[in-house]
């Protein structure tokens, strides 16, 4: 796409965006006496309009019907979680069937390797990115030594080639090979949160299968950001968090797939709760899990509703927008940032994209490496009304994220960054 470097450009592409009109849907914080910038999607997505209609509206029903609440109404508590589906298997690329909501991201990834990480003294292995984040170290790390190995013997990290800040799919996929026969599961991130890199993540389901292995994801910064193909690419589970690109409020409920030919397995080893057990029979307090066929057989605790009813309102967002049409701006309008950036980046800056610059790579985070005065730049740029985002050493992270984000946004950003006190023309 051709772009250009001016004020007009940017306010004709927003004048012919189809999708702008959900910006006004969303509460942007004020920075003296108007908007921010917000380039924070990727960390915390902004309040989308109706949250505060939905939770007044769970609370109004808590206080007319009490305990009949899970019964009573449009939407009865007792059924939540099934009114989250249809969009949270949009979002997945997955059948219904196979997507719930329910508890947190690491409590979420805990329990699928519960089911997915069964090591013996031959397959005992876990493949993953080095530089995953940090819940997902602890979290393999806490499981490898619960199963009696040593994480340094059980983990293997793929690192990026001396030089590159990414990881090649050639090298994940040999790895894979290499390590295949003694690995029990292959467990990557969606998107990487550092960088931004999104992961070739059916080849690695293949590779991982055709090795003897179970395959997992983290989908954090991919869950609202880049189209998923879950049960296509055969992935054996994913879970993600909803507070980053799906915009549904801080400690937002987390999302879990599991592919439907293990939803469909009754016998399939899982922590068991009351939620998870057949609901025609929940209420006959009786011995004996038998778990509800498909995601749902996971859930442990019936639904926290005031949580599942913001998320409910981003979800209906998305469903509206759809995910083909975002990620269609979200190419466009990363590659505007991405475009003026590196014309910065010409003129002597030391803005460096660690990010892939091919579009099938990313989403719409790009992680600039700053220089020395990285810091320095981050705090001028919060000092002038742009949020976004600090990783140590010396990384930015802006997300445009193409629900509320304009080209506008994208442009004004460059407009500051270009009268930085660290700007070297």
């Amino acid at each position: 796409m051709h772009y250009e470097p001016t004020q007009a450009f940017a306010l004709a592409m927003d004048e012919a965006d189809e999708l702008s009109r959900f910006r006004q849907r969303f509460y942007f914080p004020r920075h003296e006496g108007k908007d921010v910038l917000y380039f924070c999607g990727n960390s915390l997505g902004l309040q989308p309009e109706g949250v505060m209609a939905a939770l007044t509206r769970e609370v109004q029903h808590w206080r007319e019907h009490g305990v009949e609440g899970h019964f009573r109404g449009e939407m009865p508590w007792m059924d939540y979680h099934k009114f989250l589906l249809p969009q949270t298997a949009h979002i997945a690329g997955a059948q219904e069937q196979e997507v719930v909501v329910m508890n947190t991201l690491t409590t979420n990834l805990h329990l699928m390797m519960v089911s997915f990480y069964r090591p013996n003294r031959d397959r005992f292995k876990i493949i993953m990115e080095a530089g995953a984040f940090p819940s997902d170290q602890y979290a393999v790390e806490s499981q490898v030594r619960w199963h009696g190995f040593a994480p340094e013997e059980a983990i293997v990290e793929v690192t990026p080639r001396p030089g590159e800040d990414t990881l090649r799919t050639e090298d994940i996929l040999a790895a894979i090979a290499t390590h295949g026969p003694q690995t029990a599961l292959v467990m990557f991130g969606g998107v990487n949160y550092y960088t931004g890199q999104w992961y070739d993540m059916a080849a690695i389901t293949e590779a991982g299968h055709r090795a003897g292995a179970m395959v997992g994801f983290d989908l954090a910064h991919a869950a609202g950001n880049v189209p998923l193909q879950l049960h296509d690419w055969n992935a054996d589970f994913a879970v993600w968090c909803s507070y980053k690109y799906l915009n549904s409020g801080p400690g937002g409920p987390s999302g879990v797939f599991v592919h439907e030919r293990h939803g469909a397995n009754p016998q399939l080893l899982r922590f068991a709760g009351w939620w998870g057990h057949d609901e025609a029979r929940r209420f006959l307090m009786e011995k004996g899990f038998h778990p509800m066929t498909g995601a749902a057989g996971w859930q442990l605790s019936n639904a926290q509703i005031f949580s599942f009813a913001a998320h409910k309102v981003s979800l209906d967002i998305f469903a509206e927008a759809t995910m083909p049409a975002l990620r269609a701006k979200s190419i466009s309008l990363t590659g505007y940032l991405e475009y003026l950036i590196q014309q910065l980046h010409a003129e002597g800056n030391q803005f460096k994209i660690i990010t892939p610059a091919e579009p099938a790579e990313r989403g719409c985070q790009l992680s600039i490496l700053t220089g020395p005065h990285g810091r320095e730049l981050f705090n001028y740029l919060s000092h002038n009304g742009v949020i976004c985002d600090w990783r140590e050493p010396n990384v930015i992270r802006l997300a445009p994220t193409p629900l509320y984000n304009s080209y506008r946004d994208v442009y004004e950003l460059s407009v500051l960054l270009r009268k930085s006190p660290n700007f070297v023309p």
